[in-house]
This record gives C-alpha cells, sequence and structure tokens, in this order.
C-alpha cells in the first residue's frame, strides 16, 4: 500500500520564499542589492557551468559565461566585448572569493553608509571597478613582463570595486574603530594599508592582474573622498548618466489631464485665503516658540499637522 501526503503549504512556502526575496531586494538598500547581485550572477554562472560540464559542452577549460562576462587584459578582444568592464565586477569563480568579497562589502559598506548616500556607495562601487579595469589593462598592454599572456589575460571579481568602497570609508574617517578577532580594536586606516601593501609585494607572486585591479579601485576611493571634501563631486556626471539609463527601465505613469476650478472662484480670492492661512501657521509657529507644543488649542493642532502633511 502507498501512501501519498500532499503538503498543501508546499507551493505557497516556495512562492513566500521567491516573493521574500523579490520584495527584499526592492526595499534594501544600495549595499544589500549590490550583494544580492553578486550572488546571484554567482549562482546564475555555477548553474550553468553545470549543465555544459555534465552534456560536455564546454570547448575550452574557461566556462563561456565566464569568458563572456570577465574583462580581457587585450584591446582587440575589449572592442568585441566593450560590457565586460561592468560584468567582470559581478563575477566570481570560486566560493572563497565571493565569500570575502561580500564580506568585506558589507562590513566597509555599512562604515561608508554611516557617513555617505547609498547614491555615493553605488557610484564609488562601480566607478571604482571601471577604474580597476583601466589599471588593469592599461599596466598589461605598458609592461613587457606581461607582454606573453597579454592575449589570455582576464580580470573577474568585486575586489577592485570592494577597494574602492574600503578606501573611500578609510580616507573619510581614517581613525574609525572596528573589532577584529583575536586582534581586538582596529583603526581602519591600518587595515586598508595592509592591503594595499600586501597587493604590491604580491604583484610578482601571481594574479597580477587582481593586485593591479586591487590598487586601481582603492586609488579611486581615496580620490574620490580627497575631491568631496575640497566641494567636488567627481561622480555626479557619472550618476547623471545612470540616473538617465536607469530612467529607461522605469515605468512610466500615463499622464492623466484633469480640468478643475478655482479653489474659491478667481485667483485673487484663492491667493487671499492662501496668505491668510500662512499667516495663521506663522502665529501657531510663534506661540510654539514662546511656549511651546502642548500650549497649542486643539484646532491649532490641527491646522499644524494638516499643513505639514501638505509639504
Amino acid at each position: 500500500m502507498s501512501m501519498n501526503f500532499n503538503n498543501p503549504y508546499q507551493s505557497y512556502s516556495h512562492q513566500s520564499i521567491w516573493e521574500g526575496i523579490k520584495n527584499s531586494f526592492k526595499e534594501g538598500s544600495t549595499l544589500s542589492k549590490l550583494i544580492y547581485i553578486n550572488l546571484g550572477v554567482f549562482l546564475i554562472v555555477k548553474i550553468v557551468g553545470l549543465f555544459t560540464y555534465l552534456f560536455n559542452l564546454e570547448i575550452s577549460q574557461v566556462p563561456f559565461l565566464v569568458y563572456w562576462l570577465s574583462v580581457p587584459a587585450e584591446t582587440s578582444a575589449l572592442l568585441g566585448r566593450p560590457w565586460t568592464v561592468f560584468s567582470y565586477m559581478f563575477l566570481h569563480k570560486g566560493f572563497l572569493h565571493i565569500l570575502f568579497n561580500m564580506l568585506w562589502l558589507y562590513w566597509f559598506g555599512r562604515i561608508f553608509l554611516s557617513f555617505l548616500d547609498q547614491k555615493k556607495l553605488l557610484s564609488v562601487y562601480l566607478i571604482g571597478g571601471l577604474t580597476g579595469a583601466a589599471v588593469f589593462i592599461f599596466a598589461f598592454n605598458l609592461f613587457p613582463v606581461f607582454e606573453n599572456v597579454l592575449p589570455i589575460a582576464v580580470a573577474l571579481g568585486a575586489s577592485a570595486s570592494v577597494m574602492a568602497v574600503v578606501f573611500a570609508a578609510v580616507s573619510y574617517s581614517p581613525n574609525y574603530i572596528v573589532n577584529l578577532v583575536f586582534l581586538g580594536p582596529v583603526k581602519i586606516k591600518y587595515i586598508a594599508l595592509f592591503f594595499v601593501l600586501t597587493d604590491i609585494i604580491q604583484l610578482p607572486d601571481g594574479n597580477a592582474g587582481g593586485h593591479l585591479a586591487h590598487l586601481g579601485g582603492a586609488f579611486y576611493g581615496w580620490l574620490f573622498i580627497t575631491q568631496l571634501r575640497k566641494g567636488k563631486d567627481i561622480s555626479s556626471g557619472f550618476n547623471q548618466m545612470m540616473d538617465t539609463v536607469f530612467s529607461w527601465f522605469k515605468s512610466k505613469k500615463k499622464m492623466k489631464v484633469t480640468h478643475k476650478r478655482s479653489r474659491t472662484g478667481d485667483d485673487k480670492a484663492y491667493n487671499k485665503q492662501k496668505k491668510q492661512k500662512q499667516e495663521n501657521l506663522n502665529e501657531i509657529l510663534e506661540k510654539i516658540s514662546k511656549s511651546g507644543y502642548d500650549s497649542l488649542s486643539k484646532e491649532e493642532k490641527e491646522i499644524l499637522f494638516k499643513s505639514s502633511n501638505q509639504k
């Protein structure tokens, strides 16, 4: 005898999880969205790679999605895949690679957001990644030591973008203290210094492209804050461009044309009424400054409440 127990909550549970993820992404901060995108790309690449492996569809040792999303150092290859200067900064091959990048992004992203806004975080992440890619490409085409590996050299990972966020936070508040396991309280400027020295020292030991990209991202994070302290936001032009791009994907609401009569019959009467309301509001605000909010009557509190909701 076979028994089949149907779980009436199973489909609902799956749907709830997916809806929860979507809502978390929509309502989350820029920092959480960046982490979600990185994790999403990682999962997609891994799932596609699994299928291509099982069905023996790969024609080279490099999975085709990794090939199409990682940024090449050779300029002729870059011209054929120009989108990679953006896509590479969301691409990770190994679990530990994405784990440490996302942890550092989360920790220093929160420090960044305690001083600056989310729009600046996004621009620092993206432009820092672009700067890292530019340094990587420029160095591999300039220095003779990379001549033999130039045709196959690629860069991938969020490290350059993360370094930009790290150094922006460090440049803004170098003496900010974090508690590290086994070390205790440490100023973040020393953590940043350790990162830079590690990248410089390890340049000849392999993964030179990655270390160069890290240094490029770090440079942009420092430059952004240095200029911001002088009153110049060097990301403003980039932000305007991104606002334009994002506006293409936003649903446009249909404009509804309505014809309204004048609120009081004519403009003169309306302006007089508006002026009277403002005078009443000014008297209420003056009363608050002299005697406090509790001194207001019920009617005065209602006027103040309605006025605040109209702003």
